[in-house]
């Protein structure tokens, strides 16, 4: 069975202090699900200065270190960047890349993805690719070309072997920070989509494999039915992740 997933998008927000702070009660409440039979791996992706002190206070199974982003370069002269190679030697296992927030605020191109890609994956981290409409596509009827698009030009270029490291994650971007989330219905139906992709792309075990989160202002409310749809596999989830019960019931919802 693939691997169900929870990761938690800490973004632009939060001191170290406060940081600190939340990732011992996330441990404490979410722990016990952590640990049970059958729960999803869960992943603190927070912002670059605080990843070596999040990585010491996790405990040495269930909870996982990310980033929520990397240069594709390995070194060099890039005043402010971090590279995939510094993110794996603070203990990061995995790193967010195309988040609609770096595609839209930062001009990040399919291409330049999957540059950060290859990155990623040469300094062995494991990528959550996110791809996603806006509202003006999704109004359109463009949806399913746009994200087949950002699939083909963006990931599909990787090996067998390097695709079956990547997580997926959708995030319609008219569902993001706006208080509007996706039907579970319209979740499923851009998730075995994806599916469909992948398996065109690769295979029919490939596509059994991979994990695809939904992204799009999961939270406490709706993540049972969201991840009761058989092609979602867990959660990208931003502003829930900052309240640790909240977090722990999105947990809970497998």
């Amino acid at each position: 069975m693939r691997q169900k997933l929870v990761a938690g998008n800490w973004k632009m927000n939060l001191t170290y202090p406060e940081g600190q702070a939340l990732v011992t009660e996330i441990i404490t409440l979410a722990g016990p699900a952590v640990a049970a039979p059958g729960a999803p791996v869960v992943v603190l992706c927070v912002p670059f200065p605080y990843l070596a002190g999040v990585k010491q206070h996790l405990p040495a199974s269930g909870f996982h270190l990310g980033a929520q982003n990397c240069h594709q370069k390995e070194s060099g002269a890039f005043t402010g960047e971090v590279s995939a190679r510094m993110l794996a030697s603070v203990g990061c296992e995995y790193v967010i890349l195309g988040h609609s927030e770096r595609r839209q605020y930062f001009h990040e191109t399919d291409d330049l993805l999957a540059q950060k890609l290859k990155a990623a994956l040469a300094a062995g981290l494991k990528p959550i690719f996110c791809v996603g409409e806006s509202l003006e596509t999704r109004e359109a009827d463009e949806t399913f070309d746009y994200i087949g698009k950002q699939l083909a030009d963006g990931l599909f270029h990787l090996s067998n072997e390097e695709f079956a490291q990547v997580v997926v994650a959708y995030e319609p971007i008219w569902a993001i920070g706006t208080g509007r989330t996706a039907t579970s219905a319209q979740a499923q139906e851009v998730h075995a989509f994806i599916r469909e992709r992948i398996a065109r792309a690769y295979d029919g075990e490939a596509a059994l494999n991979t994990t695809i989160l939904y992204g799009g202002s999961a939270n406490a409310q709706n993540a049972k039915e969201l991840f009761a749809q058989p092609d979602v596999d867990g959660g990208l989830i931003g502003g829930a992740s900052l309240k640790a019960a909240d977090f722990t019931t999105i947990i809970e919802a497998f």
